[in-house]
């Protein structure tokens, strides 16, 4: 299967955009004691999107993500979500308030079966809710089903990561943010994950993905913003950033 195999997804509309972000940055600045990690990002996330986030590395795409999820409180700016100021807010109060995800490296709960990891996932919620999580999640990923009595630590690394995603879904996120899906995936897995990744927008969850398969990305993505050195250099609707000279040469790989 090709790198380009996965088709782009329906442009998401220009009226839902029109209206309030369900996520939001506002001139973020972190800083790692004195190093200056972000410095001032702003973007948007509207509903039923899948935004990327694009950049070589030690551009500050995690760190975006880590100021979103409450491990790294701004110095200064906002982060809004639903309209929330949630700048401050603690990471545990922001999953229980709909931000989830799957971190890069996985990180699952390696002693921990595949149904265990699951319901660790899913503590904020009630125990008729989990199961009917459980369901959805083994339906997403059929491996994981044929895996469930199975601890983590002896899974694959494609079903780990198919098990940190269904992890994190466990908490009905109404964004997701996923960082670094494909890494260490074979190209097929790289596939069968950016198809799931589509599969999960289209039930309905916003998505805010790290990744650096830009290629991939940005076929997968409806916009996408391009980090360096902690700043936003480029924005725009995926399908242009595609088609723009830099992101070719920088990231697409063409010379």
């Amino acid at each position: 299967m090709s790198e380009t195999s996965v088709q782009a997804p329906p442009a998401a509309g220009a009226a839902a955009r029109n209206g309030q972000p369900l996520l939001e940055l506002q001139d973020v600045h972190t800083y790692y004691g004195h190093i200056h990690a972000l410095q001032g990002i702003s973007l948007e996330v509207h509903r039923d999107e899948i935004v990327t986030l694009i950049g070589a590395n030690g551009a500050g795409k995690t760190t975006t993500l880590k100021a979103i999820n409450g491990l790294l409180h701004p110095r200064h700016g906002k982060v809004l979500f639903d309209g929330r100021d949630v700048s401050h807010v603690p990471a545990h109060e922001l999953v229980r308030a709909g931000i989830g995800q799957a971190p890069e490296g996985r990180r699952i709960f390696s002693r921990l079966t595949v149904l265990e990891n699951l319901q660790m996932g899913g503590y904020t919620r009630s125990p008729r809710e989990v199961a009917q999580d459980v369901e959805r999640v083994f339906a997403l990923f059929p491996r994981l089903r044929e895996r469930a009595r199975q601890n983590g630590g002896t899974l694959s690394g494609g079903e780990q990561q198919m098990l940190a995603i269904g992890r994190a879904l466990m908490c009905r996120p109404q964004v997701l943010l996923l960082d670094e899906p494909s890494l260490g995936l074979s190209p097929i897995l790289v596939q069968q994950i950016f198809a799931i990744i589509r599969e999960i927008n289209a039930q309905g969850t916003t998505i805010l993905l790290v990744e650096q398969n830009a290629l991939q990305a940005l076929n997968v993505a409806h916009r996408g913003y391009v980090l360096q050195t902690g700043r936003v250099v480029l924005a725009g609707e995926a399908a242009a950033l595609r088609q723009d000279e830099m992101v070719r040469k920088a990231y697409l790989g063409e010379i």
